[in-house]
């Protein structure tokens, strides 16, 4: 449009934003997209971390950025604490079960469970 500037009726003309349709949006798409395609390992481990056992997601294949909301999700989902590290989603606690599910309800499908 340039240097144009709209009067108020060529305004109105464009439509209400309002009652536009919603975009779908596209990260959760790709989310869902990555996960179903990942080899998704859940592991336990206490060794190094003083007793305390940890719930380990490995195999995701996705970006950081996509990764880093899969781990905020989670943490809401099992309620926990939890980093992400090296390409791997720690999550406080034995948690694979819950971490299993959710993931399932993503679109995951190759799922394993690990440890003791």
């Amino acid at each position: 449009m340039g240097d144009k500037t709209l009067n108020w009726d060529e305004f109105r003309a464009l439509g209400n934003p309002e009652k536009a349709p919603e975009e779908p949006k596209g990260q959760d798409k790709g989310v869902m997209h990555f996960l179903g395609q990942s080899s998704i390992r859940v592991h336990l481990e206490k060794k190094g971390r003083g007793g305390k056992a940890v719930s380990i997601v490995k195999g995701l294949q996705m970006t950081h950025t996509m990764m880093k909301d899969l781990e905020k999700a989670l943490k809401a989902h099992c309620g926990v604490g939890g980093t992400q590290k090296n390409g791997e989603i720690i999550i406080q606690g034995d948690k694979r079960d819950r971490i299993i599910d959710f993931l399932k309800t993503k679109g995951a499908k190759d799922i394993k469970k690990s440890g003791s």
